[in-house]
């Protein structure tokens, strides 16, 4: 191979006349990097949404959901029974529905989750998104409120919004701020407040009962296999649920979008190595004197084929090399300095998230580019590989 290598790069480093080849090469270069360049930007940002919006929605919830519509009147065996499940890690009792909430003279529908406070921070990061007050405040007749919804209301700690609960009660409950928190999650902290489960107990009408239990595991990612198994343990009396479950079609949006995404850039990859194209049919032509001599002194039709192949990889690889350093770079610069702001309402999170992937993302998208380079320079070197001596150096 050390004489195709050398011929490659003869021919990548042509003399002044032409020039214009190298200008073409040069195009395809810059062709190559942009695209994927593109890819690894965009699938970092992509991956970035989907790590972003899953570290916020199972922060702000349980893992699974144990629940019966009836009701759990003895938590503590259900507790038990949960907790001799493999993987399972912690357990917590809540309430949760849909109440009415005023406060100078505004009125606002939100979700009332009733907690446990000494073992809810064992199943999600409420205490870390506590931003103003304290956490431990959540006392009878209290709540924690979330930031947006503090904003929309004029409300700070201590004082007092009034609930009401249409379906269970008749009354208003009064209740005092103890805390702001902020997930980071528009609807979340626009349309969620948190309350002591002995509150949440008397605005649904459910005396000493819960609604359901919420489970944490030791790996996020086997929420399905560790769901099964409480299921096997409880019947169908309770309706198990993980956080999978819940956001399935969610993440399958994000994920589907990231294909997409990645199938619509890879055509700039693929335009570029029609410039990778032409410029080896061009080279051809020009060099069809030196194959006829190559071939006339010895070189082999299979040694012409690599050569020509070479240089189209040499051209691609050079594309792909400066289109990751320069996509992973300005993907650590949006990281660090987050200069793109979003809108919270719209996209959960307020700035453009990035994560950075070696597995799938950046070794996906150099293996891709890579594979369309070497099919692009199939066709020219077999042409070159094909010249005839005797034709090619009929009129020399």
């Amino acid at each position: 191979m050390r004489f195709e290598f050398k011929l490659a790069f003869r021919y990548l480093t042509t003399g002044r006349k032409e020039r214009f080849i190298s200008l073409i090469g040069l195009i395809s270069i810059l062709g190559v990097a942009i695209g994927v360049m593109a890819l690894i930007v965009v699938l970092a940002v992509m991956s970035g949404f989907d790590r972003e919006l899953k570290d916020k929605i199972v922060g702000s919830f349980a893992h699974i959901t144990v629940e019966s519509e009836a009701g759990i009147a003895d938590y503590g065996a259900l507790a038990e029974t949960i907790k001799s499940v493999p993987m399972v890690e912690a357990v917590s009792p809540y309430i949760q529905g849909q109440v009415l909430i005023s406060a100078y003279d505004k009125l606002f529908p939100v979700a009332v989750r009733g907690i446990e406070p000494d073992t809810e921070k064992n199943i999600s990061k409420l205490r870390e998104y506590i931003t103003k007050g304290d956490f431990d405040g959540l006392k009878d007749d209290a709540c924690v409120i979330g930031s947006e919804l503090a904003y929309s209301f004029g409300l700070g700690i201590g004082d007092t919004l009034s609930v009401y609960s249409p379906l269970f009660s008749k009354d208003k409950a009064h209740l005092a701020v103890a805390a702001v928190f902020n997930s980071g999650m528009y609807d979340y902290d626009s349309g969620l407040i948190f309350v002591n489960i002995g509150t949440a107990q008397r605005l649904f009408g459910m005396g000493g009962a819960i609604a359901g239990a919420a489970v944490k595991l030791s790996d996020l990612d086997a929420a399905d296999s560790v769901k099964l198994n409480i299921h096997r343990k409880l019947g169908f009396n309770y309706k198990v649920m993980s956080w999978m479950d819940r956001n399935r079609n969610f993440f399958a949006a994000l994920q589907l979008e990231k294909v997409t995404m990645f199938i619509i850039l890879a055509l700039i990859v693929l335009v570029a190595c029609f410039n990778i194209i032409s410029t080896l049919i061009v080279m051809v032509v020009q060099k069809t004197r030196d194959i006829g001599i190559l071939r006339t002194i010895g070189a082999t039709r299979k040694s012409v084929r690599r050569a020509f192949m070479l240089v189209g990889l040499l051209i691609g690889g050079s594309g792909i090399l400066a289109g990751t350093g320069l996509g992973v770079l300005l993907c650590l610069l949006l990281k660090k300095y987050q200069f793109v702001k979003l809108p919270a309402d719209i996209y959960y999170i307020q700035t453009l998230p990035v994560y950075l992937k070696l597995w799938p993302d950046i070794i996906c998208i150099v293996s891709s580019a890579l594979l369309i380079i070497f099919l692009s320079t199939i066709y020219p070197a077999a042409r070159a590989a094909r010249v005839v001596p005797a034709e090619a150096l009929r009129y020399e």
